[in-house]
């Protein structure tokens, strides 16, 4: 097989949660102009319907679904929603998203437990329905959890981020935990770690660490627009079919 032939995403179908904006819009545009038909969710209706406007007016058939992740007894029923529609789902993006910045010894456990429903608790519940109800059946998909650098170390001086850093290394390891068990059905299972992007999540926190942030990375800036768009791509086709269990970090050689 040719290689323009294992990256072709032709009608399959991509569920991508997180997906009205930021990095989740990113990856929702690259798997849309690589063939897939997209189901995008976030929490907010109006941005969710200007995410969805924009992906139409590309040529990406879409459907926009609102949905609040942190209410767990509302997946099922997102995800049938998608099956409704398109009758499968190929790939799984759980992109979505929540910080909380406070000292440790200060945390409230309100911010803590937010923090770990969206990040951790509700991609474990996603990628169970998912699983059981469409990929284990077809016996094979593709599974791309957004964690983040933030997960692979501590902070920088200063950073109050413990609840963020500790439910994306947790991210990693269920990717890598994940990926061994359903092996066996032929699903793959990935994360990319991402550095500091420019998004609603880290604006802040980039203009708290100003130009000493561009000083530590290697390649003198943060991510762009398009710098996720190749890995995302890459790990949701057929390219990547001998490739599970693995963390890719986009940063910029920061972590280098």
């Amino acid at each position: 097989m040719g290689v323009k032939e294992l990256l072709k995403l032709d009608n399959q179908v991509a569920l991508i949660t997180g997906g009205s904006r930021g990095l989740g819009l990113q990856i929702a545009e690259a798997l849309g102009e690589m063939g897939c038909r997209l189901a995008i969710t976030a929490r907010k209706t109006d941005e969710l319907e200007q995410a969805r406007s924009y992906l139409e007016k590309q040529g990406v058939e879409v459907i926009a679904i609102t949905n609040n992740l942190a209410q767990f007894d509302t997946i099922p029923a997102m995800v049938g929603q998608v099956l409704d529609h398109y009758g499968t789902i190929d790939i799984l993006v759980n992109n979505a998203g929540a910080t909380w910045g406070a000292p440790a010894e200060d945390y409230p456990d309100a911010a803590w437990h937010k923090v770990m429903d969206v990040n951790i608790n509700a991609l474990f519940y996603l990628c169970r329905e998912v699983g059981r109800r469409t990929m284990i059946p077809q016996q094979r998909g593709k599974i791309i959890n957004v964690a983040s650098a933030a997960g692979l170390r501590g902070t920088a001086k200063g950073v109050t981020t413990i609840a963020y850093n500790t439910s994306k290394a947790a991210a990693v390891n269920f990717t890598r935990t994940l990926a061994c068990e359903w092996g066996k059905y032929n699903i793959n299972v990935n994360a990319i770690c991402p550095g500091f992007f420019s998004s609603k999540l880290a604006d802040g926190l980039i203009e708290q660490l100003g130009e000493g942030l561009i000083n530590r990375i290697p390649l003198g800036r943060i991510g762009g627009p398009d710098d996720l768009k190749g890995t995302a791509v890459f790990l949701a086709s057929e390219a990547s079919r001998h490739i599970t269990g693995q963390a890719i970090v986009i940063d910029g050689g920061a972590s280098a």
